[in-house]
């Protein structure tokens, strides 16, 4: 199938087609389908389905461009993502959104807090740019955040979802793990993968992770980045130094929302260093538009022996305690 698109600023093809023709890289690679330019038209070939999308692609970079007076590869990436993976409408789907249901891009699913914590977490997510969560293991802090930053992107809400954790665990260093750098922060990441998999298919995850529209990254990667129109969600804060918190906070940037997520009974950070994410808390939680959810060991919604286990392990802090 072949379809040819006129220009509508022809004077404007080297910002549309991008530096090098990448932006028409990012639709032709992407999309399997290919692109020839002359004069002031645009020729797409290819199977018809890819064609069409394509088409639509450009249609919206056109139009992205005469209307914000500029064009780039997150914007480019943003509409192939959206286009070739369209969410379905609230009405063909028959869900409302609401705290109460988030819908995210696997079809059959439907995400709903469990507890009346989880629900006062979520509404504190949607209603705050800035939302602090504490609690237990088991109580659902890191997979409803994912959740929201789904649904955000599923709805064009967002362009981005950014997900980090802290690379501190029982007091290993990655440099005496083996592989590449990929390989060494796969295990700190693997929480953050599970929950997007439950969400999308694997297709549709690898191509918007290829996309850089979801990074899973290691907290020290996001020194000195902005970022626009996200959800950022850090999870495993509490073993962010009080300095890793700071930097985590002011990448905040115009129309994002960060989510902060860990559990304060379980810091491994070394003895006597104070986590960043309580002095946060502390420090932050009075601020207008900064949100504040802790959940307890009765929103737990694993195995129901977590929370008999999460309460010993409390019983025994708390003796230990009264006898020193």
């Amino acid at each position: 199938m072949e379809i040819v698109i006129q220009l509508k600023a022809p004077e404007r093809q080297l910002e549309l087609f991008g530096p090098a023709d990448s932006h028409l890289r990012l639709v032709r690679d992407n999309l399997g389908v290919r692109l020839t330019a002359r004069g002031n038209n645009l020729r797409i070939t290819g199977k018809a389905a890819n064609v069409n999308t394509a088409a639509q692609v450009i249609d919206k970079m056109q139009k992205h461009l005469l209307r914000r007076n500029e064009l780039n590869a997150d914007d480019v990436a943003g509409y192939i993502a959206g286009i070739a993976a369209p969410a379905e409408s609230i009405e063909q789907g028959q869900v409302e959104e609401s705290p109460e249901t988030i819908t995210v891009f696997s079809h059959k699913k439907v995400i709903k807090p469990n507890t009346k914590g989880q629900l006062r977490y979520v509404k504190a997510m949607f209603d705050n740019d800035l939302t602090f969560c504490i609690g237990p293991a088991g109580t659902g802090k890191t997979y409803l955040a994912v959740a929201v930053a789904v649904s955000m992107l599923r709805k064009k809400q967002i362009r981005r979802i950014v997900l980090a954790r802290p690379a501190v665990e029982a007091g290993e260093k990655l440099g005496f793990l083996p592989g590449d750098i990929q390989a060494k922060v796969n295990p700190y990441l693997r929480p953050l993968f599970d929950a997007l998999e439950d969400m999308m298919e694997f297709s549709q995850m690898h191509k918007l992770m290829e996309l850089d529209i979801i990074e899973l990254i290691p907290l020290a990667f996001m020194r000195g980045r902005t970022l626009n129109e996200s959800v950022i969600i850090c999870d495993e804060a509490q073993n962010t130094s009080p300095l890793q918190m700071l930097m985590v906070l002011t990448r905040l940037g115009r129309g994002s929302k960060m989510i902060i997520t860990g559990d304060v009974t379980q810091i491994d950070l070394p003895a006597g260093q104070k986590s960043g994410m309580i002095e946060a808390i502390d420090r932050l939680r009075r601020i207008r538009g900064i949100g504040v959810v802790e959940l307890t060991r009765g929103d737990i919604v694993r195995h129901h022996l977590v929370q008999n286990i999460v309460r010993a392990y409390r019983d025994k802090r708390t003796t230990a305690k009264k006898q020193s």
